[in-house]
């Protein structure tokens, strides 16, 4: 709806942000008010460029992954699934089963820890502090996972082109499922204080609602598409890193509006636990890595040391060189993909997270894009919210769950 040429007096234009406590970020809303109903909407972006994608074509295509952790920082590890399988697409690499479900189950562990923080912060936006806490208190037990297996909480660069930095700590397992078995209960918790609250209801059901047809034409992905009936989830309509050997269903709602993309989410968090509760069960031996020794680094001991590949480390001395050449020459040179340019999408917690890059045969990227879910959703934030009161406005924006560092990138 686009804004009026000639504004009536009864009729104002005031800013919401980009500073502002209910945007998640520095989104600025430009708003055309009709007393307390919005009658126009127009988002302003760009208070957080950081130039994500032009830095990573100046890098070797592993030091791209720290970049990466960046852009939507509550979900580091999808952000880095996402880029390392359009390398490997590159490379023509294929990860070890071990590796894929390592993957698979640390990318659901940070789908729920996302899916916490947006929980926690749209309770707090509408006034239900306690949420909040509650939330932050099982991120933080995630978070701790994270950091028993790769020493960083959010910024992790665990994934690495062709696998991962290291295989899982001793004990990992263990203390995931106990994570598993407190998950349930607690977010029962949540749901007892708000899906039946009259207030939260009065809050959520039939604000922001958009139809099925406009979310497609809009670009609308993940649970803010998925909450319209539209069953659409990469994770199943193109599997990726193992996930069609995982048996999980794909929540949507019926009326597309802020209460059903609520719900959709807190199911999905419920059916990331069960793929993390088959990813433990069923997590094969062997290599997690691929036997790519021009691309991945050569593994270490337990103290540390390089060992050459597919070679004995019973026979190998204090120092192996042909490891130590190998690691300085992918650290220092890279590795040169072939021509060519590849697509790949990944289901992040905020939808479609695609990475498009070129290759000129060359050590670095010559172009890189990503497509960020958060940005393209901002799209239907005009569409969700005229004919609402400006309160209704905090809501909405808070069920689209949009992440700046991603908009901004």
């Amino acid at each position: 709806m686009a804004f009026v040429e000639e504004r009536t007096k009864e009729r104002m234009v005031i800013n919401m942000g980009p500073q502002h406590p209910s945007t998640h970020g520095v989104l600025r809303l430009e708003l055309e008010l009709e007393g307390e109903i919005v009658r126009a909407l127009r988002p302003h972006i760009g208070y957080l460029h950081t130039g994500m994608e032009k830095t990573a074509e100046s890098k070797k295509y592993i030091q791209v992954i720290p970049i990466l952790d960046r852009t939507d920082y509550l979900s580091p590890m999808i952000n880095n699934l996402g880029y390392c399988l359009a390398v490997e697409k590159l490379l023509d690499i294929e990860v070890p089963p071990r590796g894929q479900f390592i993957r698979v189950m640390l990318c659901e562990l940070n789908r729920i820890a996302s899916h916490l923080v947006w929980l926690g912060t749209h309770a707090m936006d509408i006034g239900a502090v306690s949420v909040f806490l509650y939330c932050f208190r099982e991120r933080e037990k995630i978070l701790d996972l994270f950091e028993e297996v790769c020493g960083a909480r959010m910024t992790v660069s665990y994934f690495r082109i062709g696998g991962l930095s290291d295989d899982l700590p001793e004990g990992f397992t263990e203390k995931v499922w106990t994570f598993l078995r407190e998950f349930p209960a607690r977010l029962q918790e949540y749901e007892d204080l708000l899906t039946k609250n009259p207030i939260w209801l009065k809050r959520t059901r039939g604000i922001g609602v958009i139809s099925a047809e406009d979310a497609i034409n809009l670009g609308l992905t993940g649970p803010s598409l998925r909450a319209c009936g539209v069953k659409w989830d990469l994770r199943k309509a193109n599997p990726y890193s193992g996930y069609e050997n995982f048996r999980f269903f794909i929540p949507t709602g019926t009326h597309g509006d802020v209460y059903d993309r609520y719900l959709v989410r807190l199911e999905e968090m419920r059916q990331s636990r069960e793929i993390v509760r088959q990813a433990i069960e069923n997590l094969p031996d062997g290599p997690y890595n691929a036997d790519r020794p021009d691309v991945v680094p050569p593994p270490k001991d337990q103290e540390g040391k390089l060992l050459a590949y597919g070679r004995d480390p019973e026979i190998q001395g204090p120092e192996d060189m042909e490891a130590l050449i190998r690691h300085f020459k992918i650290w220092t040179e890279g590795f040169r993909p072939p021509k060519g340019a590849v697509y790949q999408a990944v289901e992040a917690p905020k939808g479609e997270l695609g990475y498009y890059i070129v290759s000129d045969g060359s050590a670095k990227p010559y172009r890189m894009h990503i497509r960020g879910p958060s940005f393209v959703n901002l799209q239907a934030l005009e569409r969700m919210c005229v004919g609402h009161m400006v309160a209704d406005v905090v809501a909405i924006i808070a069920s689209i769950d949009p992440v700046m560092g991603e908009v901004d990138r």
